[in-house]
């Protein structure tokens, strides 16, 4: 029996060795070879399964996998002090591109740029303030979705309360964000009563991730009144998703179309505020295949997503009113007023 036990222990084992180095094979690709191409992604603290952003670029990797033939692998960042090391994992193994996810990463990209000038570099939602010639930032018109969304719940909204629970305003994106609202808001209906609220009360590593806050500040908004809540930052915006959901009011999303995203919020959510940052990053990394990256900065797309299952509760001239204003965004008519980042 001992003899029996002994030998079922070591197939075991082999077989766990064998798979150990399936899997270590799988992963370890020759990124040095001219003939293989590798991506990889490093997230900011909203992990890879936030939802939202972080995910939204992972989608773009696992396409250039599908269509480009890309090797891709991530990181998700659990500290903001490892974000430095996390890009040089990548670039060390000499992977052809390395995405990183957000605007806290900016300047461990900038910087990972510098020491390694063999690799190409994509920083979504990264404002280049100067070229550096392997490193191109994928930036939106955050105000533009943010006017649009918020133009929508100040013609939707029946009690003339409408609010946005929102991660720091200390990223300019999310600020673009908070402000384009309020602007759109204000746009459509001067006398409009909204609570625009960012979570700066804790530090930068919990501002997206506090899904409990997203969601009380909600419920606390909409005790007082307000029947629209825009949510926006990782986890944390779609705690208010989940907030309004829970007290049967209207949502709006952010970054993607959280229709998808979040689906306990579909009965209630009105539409999202959208970056195309899926469509965004592969056009990007595409090119980079291709020995076409820019420099500098390249502009994404802003809009809004689908009514999905509220379309036939918007009436035929709010969604008249949404098409001309999108139009007039695109073709600079219209204006936000909102400027690229908070003033001191």
């Amino acid at each position: 029996m001992l003899k029996k036990r002994r030998v079922a222990i070591a197939v075991l084992l082999a077989l766990a060795s064998a798979l150990a180095g399936c899997n270590s094979s799988s992963k370890k690709a020759d990124c040095a070879s001219p003939e293989v191409f590798c991506v990889g992604l490093v997230t900011d603290m909203g992990k890879i399964d936030d939802k939202s952003f972080n995910q939204s670029a992972w989608e773009a990797l696992q396409r250039a996998q599908k269509e480009l033939g890309a090797t891709t692998q991530y990181i998700e960042t659990t500290d903001p002090k490892d974000y430095p090391k996390n890009i040089a994992t990548f670039a060390e193994e000499r992977y052809d591109v390395v995405v990183t996810s957000g605007f806290g990463l900016t300047e461990a990209t900038r910087a990972a740029a510098d020491q390694f000038s063999g690799v190409k570099f994509i920083g979504i939602d990264q404002f280049q303030s100067a070229t550096k010639p392997n490193v191109v930032g994928l930036v939106f018109p955050e105000d533009h979705g943010g006017f649009l969304v918020g133009a929508l719940a100040a013609m939707m909204t029946k009690t003339g309360k409408i609010g946005a629970v929102l991660a720091t305003d200390a990223v300019p994106p999310v600020w673009r964000f908070g402000e384009g609202f309020r602007a759109g808001a204000r746009h459509v209906k001067p006398d409009i009563e909204l609570s625009v609220v960012y979570h700066n009360d804790v530090g930068f590593d919990k501002t997206f991730t506090d899904p409990e806050w997203g969601k009380t500040t909600a419920v606390s908004m909409i005790d007082k009144g307000v029947d629209i809540v825009f949510g926006g930052g990782g986890k944390t915006g779609n705690g208010a998703l989940l907030g309004a959901a829970t007290k049967g009011v209207y949502a709006i999303g952010v970054d993607t179309d959280q229709y998808f995203t979040v689906p306990e919020a579909q009965k209630v959510l009105l539409s999202s505020a959208v970056k195309l940052i899926s469509d965004g990053t592969f056009d990007l990394i595409k090119s980079a295949k291709e020995g076409k990256l820019p420099s500098g900065n390249f502009q994404g797309k802003s809009g809004y997503a689908p009514y999905h299952d509220l379309d036939a509760k918007v009436p035929a001239e709010v969604k008249a009113k949404m098409e001309e204003l999108r139009k007039g965004l695109l073709d600079g008519t219209l204006k936000t007023a909102v400027p690229p980042a908070k003033g001191p």
